[in-house]
């Protein structure tokens, strides 16, 4: 039988991958309320060694095994390394099996003299060569930022474990906005996922409009301002939205926004909330209740009448009548009134 390691080190730059990671380790202890109860989470910058040896050689509660998260472990185990070293490594040496000690440092690889390597290294590299001497014992995990080039790929893989699909344009477009920010990355892929909805590949066209460099200019924010009758807001999200795309892309974007807003209000007329939104619809729980939320600012008569008015747009964009632009700005005024 293969016994669990007891000591982790998971060091990094990758915030998201931690969570990732804690998050498995917990799983892994069984019932969540008893998980709960055998995990500690404690703070490096204040721990002292008493206080570690503590959590970890307490007994599991109605488990197997309990867990002890070290966050901002670089600093204690620099400091350990004058103070208590050969104290740390004995605790090492006596862990028990049933606590998993997990050492969260966060470091980053940096090129020194043309040779790349972790920055911190020196505060805990007695811990890594500890680890390497009992493999059986003890894991490092590297959990470093994806570099700029590796972005796209990593967003398309993490859009497909989410149930998504995106085209390599989208990823590619994406990965300019958000850098190596893992955590926004994600976040900005719950949106467009549930903006595409089910059974459509997220585009390049998508991204250019539900994610803006600077958190502005989404169509959520151009809803919201006709909804509050906002005409200054509404055209400042409306231009900056123009900025981003053509005109009539942003046409079939806000035309398909009203669309669901006409769906979610046949809902809630029957009497029905957020949740049922979601559950008609089929859209993920933070766009139910902006649905909801949006659609209570409108009657169903005046919602069918935008409808009609942005399908007379898109028919004057398409046939060379009034420039779309104009017909969107006078659109904007006359609702704002």
């Amino acid at each position: 039988m293969t016994v669990a390691p007891s000591l982790y080190l998971l060091r990094g730059d990758d915030k998201t991958r931690f969570r990732e990671l804690i998050a498995t380790f917990k799983a892994g202890l069984g019932d969540p309320d008893t998980a709960d109860l055998n995990t500690s989470i404690l703070d490096g910058e204040s721990l002292n060694i008493n206080g570690l040896v503590a959590d970890v050689m307490a007994v599991p509660f109605l488990a197997p095994r309990r867990l002890v998260i070290l966050e901002n472990a670089r600093n204690f185990l620099s400091k350990q390394a004058k103070d208590n070293k050969e104290r740390v490594l004995k605790l090492f040496d006596e862990l028990p099996e049933s606590t998993a000690l997990v050492l969260q440092v966060e470091d980053q690889i940096i090129k020194r003299s043309g040779n790349a390597g972790w920055d911190n290294i020196k505060s805990y590299k007695w811990v890594e060569d500890w680890i390497n001497t009992h493999p059986e014992q003890g894991i490092v995990v590297n959990c470093s930022l994806p570099s700029q080039d590796d972005m796209p790929l990593w967003i398309r893989r993490l859009c497909k474990e989410k149930g998504g699909e995106m085209d390599t344009n989208a990823s590619v477009l994406l990965a300019e906005y958000v850098g190596n920010d893992t955590l926004r990355a994600g976040h900005e892929l719950d949106k467009l996922i549930a903006y595409a909805g089910e059974q459509a590949k997220i585009s390049a066209q998508d991204v250019v409009l539900l994610t803006a460099q600077d958190q502005e200019g989404d169509i959520f924010a151009l809803v919201d301002a006709l909804g509050e009758r906002n005409g200054k807001k509404a055209m400042e999200q409306f231009l900056l939205l123009t900025e981003k795309s053509d005109v009539m892309e942003l046409a079939g974007m806000v035309h398909r926004q009203f669309r669901l807003l006409i769906q979610a209000r046949e809902v809630m007329d029957e009497g029905g909330r957020a949740d049922r939104v979601q559950k008609e619809l089929k859209v993920m729980s933070f766009v139910a209740n902006k649905l909801h939320k949006q659609a209570g600012r409108f009657s169903m008569a005046q919602l069918v009448d935008i409808h009609g008015k942005l399908l007379k747009i898109d028919e004057d964009i398409k046939t060379g009548g009034m420039p779309g632009l104009l017909a969107f700005q006078l659109l904007i005024a006359q609702l704002t009134q």
